[in-house]
């Protein structure tokens, strides 16, 4: 994919992340709602690499699928001495000492080649080793690129990286993030200009909203709250916001309409024409947003 850079002196596009601090609020109905509400080229980077979905509603054509691997030691035991350099030197303890030669760990190495620095022998080197692959579609206007993670794998944090890393620059970017506040969400939120969080007005969805308001404060992001099914749980959510200081950028109600839509797989955004303004409105909230970031 192009990472072509936007001309001097232009504004760069924005990037947007959508997160939630537990799953099952709504999040990827919104963020490919969104992309569907630019009515310009976007791209939609599906950062749920555990259980992506986002191509389901955007039915697109599929454009590339690349390997994505990682390099992960290997030892030669005929140059190995035993010494136990690079088991001491692993601070993820993907090396092991057991027996003459050290074991390796491959599900728990992060790549970092410290230990082929370590080896006074040069008895390691390293050898790439799949943990899934990236995807490209074309649906209409929105390039969706998703990570899909090879079942069994543990870290997600490298694949969303690299997700992230064949954005072009010259688009705006919309980010489906994984659902949570773990390692992988910090990974898709990082480097973003502004992050909707999606919540419902349940006492779960209030508990792991200040979980995700507390993560993207950390993180130091703008930031909004987009409230879904709006009308069918309390008032605790809205308090909650109107007390921190938190905009609430849009409210969705509990229409029965939008869940038969999500499972027939259809965007609310063509399936329901009359939510069209509420989505166009949140895309220009939240670029909004992005711009007074990029200024500060």
């Amino acid at each position: 994919m192009s990472t072509a850079t936007p001309p001097p002196h232009a504004p760069r596009p924005p990037t947007i992340a959508i997160a939630s601090g537990k799953g099952g609020t709504g999040k990827t109905t919104l963020a490919v709602n969104l992309a569907r509400a630019c009515g310009a080229p976007v791209q939609l980077l599906d950062c749920d690499v555990e259980a992506p979905n986002a191509h389901l509603f955007m039915h697109g054509v599929a454009c590339a699928t690349t390997v994505f691997s990682v390099p992960v030691p290997v030892i030669d035991n005929a140059r190995c001495d035993g010494c136990g350099a690079c088991a001491r030197g692993c601070a993820f303890h993907a090396l092991a000492m057991v027996g003459p030669a050290p074991l390796v760990f491959a599900e728990l190495c992060h790549s970092c080649g410290g230990c082929v620095q370590l080896c006074p022998q040069q008895a390691i080197s390293e050898t790439p080793q799949r943990r899934g692959e990236i995807e490209t579609q074309q649906a209409g206007l929105v390039t969706l690129t998703l990570g899909r993670l090879d079942i069994g794998v543990a870290m997600a944090p490298p694949l969303i990286h690299a997700v992230k890393a064949g954005a072009r620059r010259d688009l705006p970017t919309i980010i489906d993030a994984p659902p949570g506040t773990s390692c992988p969400v910090l990974a898709a939120l990082r480097g973003a200009d502004g992050v909707a969080l999606v919540t419902e007005p349940t006492p779960f969805g209030l508990h792991d909203l200040r979980l995700a308001v507390a993560m993207t404060r950390t993180l130091g992001l703008p930031f909004g709250v987009v409230i879904n099914r709006a009308d069918s749980g309390d008032d605790r959510a809205r308090t909650y916001c109107r007390e921190e200081a938190i905009p609430i950028l849009l409210e969705l109600p509990d229409d029965r309409r939008i869940a038969e839509a999500y499972a027939r797989g259809a965007l609310i955004y063509d399936a329901l024409p009359e939510y069209r303004a509420a989505f166009d409105t949140l895309w220009a909230r939240l670029r909004a947003l992005a711009r007074a970031a990029q200024h500060d």
